[in-house]
């Protein structure tokens, strides 16, 4: 019993080899994966391996983040993400509050600024925002000591989910060299997409886009000069041809603006991952989805329960994900 019991409060290891590889720690603050190195990458990926062994064990909790406080703080509704940085948090024994606009002085009038200022009061050390609006979260590191961990932000940038979606992908493929990605849907309301295309270059996949030139994002040409491997096809069934990996995006009916589509029937004809076009893909092929799925809308239902499928996967390494960043954050490479 006892050896059982100190196996469960040690601290994830990573392995030395990898520490010996990879610079040390250089992030306060996880806003996008822009500014993230391959080896960085790789540090997250590997920390997260950790942390899926923590996972395993009867007690899933260590006290690595014992006496540090989490805060998440919401300005839009969230289910995976947030949940899942909560429970990330509590197993790593932070003490975690959680704020939703909602339920906060931001209805009484209150400023971000003034939101941020009562959380560096509370002893925030690590604070958890998802906003509306894109670079919330770049203006609130000037105003808080705190690290900031960038949940979402407008149509900007949702760097831990990439990071899980990436981690998924090596679990699969075992690399990310030489895959084919194909990112299919609401590329320029996505923020998912955005930082998938930084994640999955950087790492030396072949990224593809496909939707109707009206969800394409006005500077994407600006990222093709960044990352020239992107690829831009308007055609579902060429794009999917040989791909390894292939992520249908939620079209977000809450962000579109009149005149992008004729009609979500003529997008369905047009764009919807069905069996048939899925077959286009490697046989081996896995398909992602950043969730909430608006079934038989952007994917049929057949593809989203199918045996390719790793969505619910996708949500269970979340938890890992998040572990291994919030574990960075506190300094446990160093």
């Amino acid at each position: 019993m006892r050896e059982v019991k100190q196996k469960d409060e040690l601290a994830p290891e990573v392995r030395p080899e990898i520490l010996a590889t990879t610079p040390v720690w250089q992030h306060r603050h996880i806003l996008d994966l822009d500014d993230f190195a391959p080896a960085e990458i790789e540090l997250v990926l590997e920390t997260t391996d950790a942390m899926k062994e923590v996972l395993s064990r009867p007690i899933k909790k260590v006290p690595v983040l014992r006496g540090k406080t989490v805060i998440t703080l919401f300005y839009e509704p969230s289910t995976r993400t947030r949940s899942s940085f909560e429970l990330a948090a509590k197993n790593l024994s932070a003490d975690v509050i959680s704020l939703s606009a909602q339920a906060s002085s931001t209805v009484k009038g209150e400023s971000l600024v003034d939101t941020l200022a009562t959380l560096e009061a509370l002893g925030a050390d690590i604070v958890v925002m998802r906003h509306s609006y894109s670079g919330a979260p770049y203006i609130a590191t000037r105003h808080m000591r705190a690290s900031m961990v960038n949940a979402g932000d407008g149509w900007h940038a949702h760097p831990t989910q990439a990071l899980l979606d990436l981690y998924t992908i090596r679990e699969h493929k075992g690399g990310f060299k030489g895959l084919k990605a194909v990112i299919i849907g609401d590329i320029k309301h996505s923020r998912v997409a955005r930082s998938n295309i930084w994640g999955l270059t950087a790492m030396g996949a072949e990224v593809s886009v496909c939707c109707p030139f009206t969800l394409l994002p006005a500077g994407l040409d600006v990222v093709q000069h960044h990352f020239p491997k992107v690829h831009i096809e308007p055609e579902i069934e060429s794009a999917l041809c040989g791909a390894d990996v292939v992520m249908t995006l939620r079209l977000q009916l809450e962000r579109q603006q009149s005149g992008l589509l004729p009609s979500i029937r003529e997008y369905v004809k047009l764009y919807q991952l069905t069996e048939a076009r899925l077959a286009k893909a490697k046989a081996d092929a896995i398909v992602l989805h950043p969730g909430p799925v608006n079934e038989d809308i952007e994917i049929s239902l057949a593809v989203a329960q199918g045996p390719q499928s790793v969505i619910n996967e996708q949500i269970t390494n979340g938890v890992a994900v998040r572990m291994a960043l919030l574990y960075l954050l506190a300094g446990g490479s160093r």
